[in-house]
């Protein structure tokens, strides 16, 4: 239960800055992450606090957030998660029983905010995984309402995208058919393809930073490359090509590329690290680690540790699926492209180290050794966290970080929460 005094503190907070977003739900990596980015040449997004976005057991309240929304600045674009406010979250909208008449009036707070700021909304929805969805006609049916808001403008872009598509999962052959009614009314301001959690911080890259940029992609593996991978049902270098666009750039085969995006994806680890060294004596380079799922690989990056290489990446992602770790590293690097703040830089770049190679690779690791699953949504099992994390600090990148904080936000191993402060 909200107290008042609270609620309208977190209603009225706003700070400079021009672009407001509307994650997908509380978790980090849809939240923080996409800000951090969002924010790298000096603004502050403006995001709600994670008390009024969903998590695993609660749904968001959209009377709440579309209050906030209505205490937002007006001089810039919204950049929007609509399953936030049609169903709660992205949990929610696989199971919640709202009819579509029900989210369709959740999403009337977008349409009014448009119509009253004359902003732009950059907005995606997800189609649902499998098992876990319950109605995907409702789905469909909200998706298509949207097709209609994006052929008036109240959408300036518009994705469509499918989440942890798994072999037997209907949502690619949606995704096709949706893209195929999408052209067939001249909707270029559409896109589908995979993705959820990544697609905020894409968004963003293509609203904030609209510059035409070039990216050429190679594989540790290029042969690997090709096949389809898990929870996207499409090869990796198609994965490559979606997340490239969705982000702003264009694929590229030339050289002078503005950035390479190094996908590790099997093979050689550490001849892996020589590689990307060459290439970061050409110019740009980006990271996305996709060999495992939710887990980098430590020999890859102890090497480009060793080679203090790490520090000089325009961004690194090695934290989710492969949609996830490219969409993220492209985003990212899009926006540094386009004139970030170094020490902002080098802060997301510590950050990003932090989850997706010391925690992904080793801590996660080391906490479910030392505490059960069920026990880590306790006191003891935050304290346990912020314990065995502190062995992993501090840690260098251009500058030194110590870790000021971490916890647990959705009471689980899969994901934590962190602080760090320049020393």
């Amino acid at each position: 239960m909200f107290r008042p005094a609270l609620l309208l503190s977190l209603l009225l907070a706003a700070q400079a800055g021009a672009q407001t977003l509307l994650p997908l739900d509380s978790r980090p990596a849809t939240r923080v992450l996409p800000a951090l980015i969002a924010g790298l040449a000096g603004s502050t997004p403006h995001v709600p606090p994670a008390l009024l976005l969903g998590n695993a057991a609660q749904e968001a309240n959209p009377a709440l957030l579309a209050a906030w929304l209505n205490t937002q600045p007006t001089d810039g674009p919204l950049i929007a998660a609509l399953d936030a406010l049609a169903y709660g979250g992205l949990v929610q909208s696989r199971s919640s029983p709202l009819t579509a008449e029900g989210a369709l009036a959740r999403l009337e707070p977008l349409r009014e905010w448009h119509a009253r700021t004359g902003q732009p909304v950059y907005a995606f929805i997800t189609l649902p995984r499998e098992p876990d969805a319950t109605n995907r006609a409702r789905n469909l049916e909200v998706v298509r309402a949207m097709l209609d808001w994006a052929a008036s403008g109240v959408l300036a872009q518009f994705d469509i995208t499918w989440d942890d598509a798994l072999p037997g999962s209907p949502a690619p052959a949606e995704g096709a058919a949706l893209a195929k009614e999408a052209a067939d009314r001249g909707l270029t301001n559409v896109r589908v393809s995979p993705g959820a959690d990544e697609v905020l911080s894409m968004l963003a890259a293509r609203a904030l930073a609209p510059q035409p940029k070039t990216v050429r992609v190679e594989y540790s593996d290029p042969a690997a490359a090709q096949k389809v991978i898990r929870y996207e049902g499409i090869p990796l270098t198609q994965s490559a090509a979606n997340h490239a666009a969705g982000s702003g750039f264009t694929v590229t085969e030339t050289a002078d590329a503005d950035l390479t995006l190094y996908v590790f994806n099997g093979g050689d680890p550490r001849k892996a690290a020589l590689r990307v060294s060459a290439l970061l004596r050409r110019g740009p380079v980006a990271v996305a680690d996709v060999e495992k799922v939710n887990l980098g690989n430590s020999r890859l990056w102890a090497d480009l540790t060793t080679l203090r290489q790490h520090a000089n990446l325009r961004s690194l992602a090695a934290w989710g699926t492969p949609g996830n770790n490219l969409g993220a590293a492209l985003a990212h690097a899009k926006l540094s492209l386009n004139g970030a703040d170094p020490l902002r830089q080098d802060a997301l770049l510590a950050r990003e180290y932090a989850n997706d190679v010391i925690y992904s690779t080793e801590l996660r690791a080391a906490l479910r050794k030392a505490v059960p699953e069920k026990e880590l949504d306790t006191p003891q099992g935050q304290a346990a966290l912020l314990r065995l994390a502190q062995n992993y600090f501090p840690l260098r990148i251009g500058n030194e970080y110590a870790l000021a904080d971490a916890g647990l936000p959705w009471g689980r191993s899969f994901e934590w929460d962190f602080e760090l402060e320049p020393r």
